[in-house]
């Protein structure tokens, strides 16, 4: 069986090293190798994964690195799979949005100094595709109900408002702190744009902790479970 992780894919260095120290630690929880492919930006792509000889021996179980039901796992992540040919490809369904990902988003704002009454604005990469933008409002309610105060969904890129709206918005209705959760997989060019956006604290992306790692080696192992033996 080959597992393949598929992402977003960044130009920057760390962000790269952060997707690789994921991949390795999913690796380890499975006990065994976890390709990783990219959507855009950089390589390999999953077709390209899926159909080199080795992998198209066998079944593969693919799981997509999105926080939403986006356009990359929609649509990009299908046309990929079918035009590597591979004859026996299971795609799970995206990470997010989950209770999951939400108590990881609040153990990173508790780790960067979030304390309650705190405004705070979930930070997402943004999307102009409806589903997406439904799932990320659904994480932004779970967040709230954790935190116990409304939770403003706002976007490092696509879509409105932006987060520095979002900050700018939050101190004018209040004179605490604004604090910005963010919603990304890893360290790139949206993460550095959270930095400057104005907020009091801004979290970590999801990065590699350790409930993330969980959550995606059980996306592989719920698949797994259900392959035909």
């Amino acid at each position: 069986m080959s597992l393949i992780l598929v992402a977003h894919g960044t130009r920057r260095p760390e962000g790269i090293a952060m997707i690789g120290d994921l991949v390795e630690q999913v690796s380890a929880v499975l006990n065994h190798p976890v390709h990783v492919g990219f959507v855009d930006v950089l390589g390999p792509t999953p077709s390209e994964i899926l159909s080199d000889a080795t992998v198209l021996a066998e079944p593969a179980v693919v799981v997509p690195a999105f926080l939403s039901r986006g356009y990359h796992v929609r649509t990009d992540l299908p046309t990929h799979v079918a035009a590597s040919g591979h004859p026996d490809v299971t795609v799970t369904p995206a990470l997010g949005p989950s209770a999951q990902l939400a108590r990881i988003v609040l153990q990173q704002i508790r780790e960067s100094g979030w304390r309650p009454g705190d405004s705070v604005v979930l930070a997402a990469a943004g999307t102009s595709d409806k589903p997406a933008r439904a799932d990320l409002r659904t994480t932004a309610m779970l967040l709230s109900a954790l935190t116990g105060s409304p939770v403003e969904l706002a976007f490092a890129a696509t879509g409105e408002p932006s987060v520095a709206e979002a900050v700018a918005s939050a101190r004018s209705r209040s004179a605490g702190r604004v604090v910005v959760a963010s919603y990304l997989l890893a360290e790139g060019l949206f993460q550095e744009r959270l930095r400057h956006c104005g907020a009091d604290v801004v979290s970590a992306p999801l990065g590699t902790h350790p409930a993330l790692v969980r959550l995606i080696a059980g996306r592989f192992q719920a698949a797994l479970a259900c392959a035909p033996v």
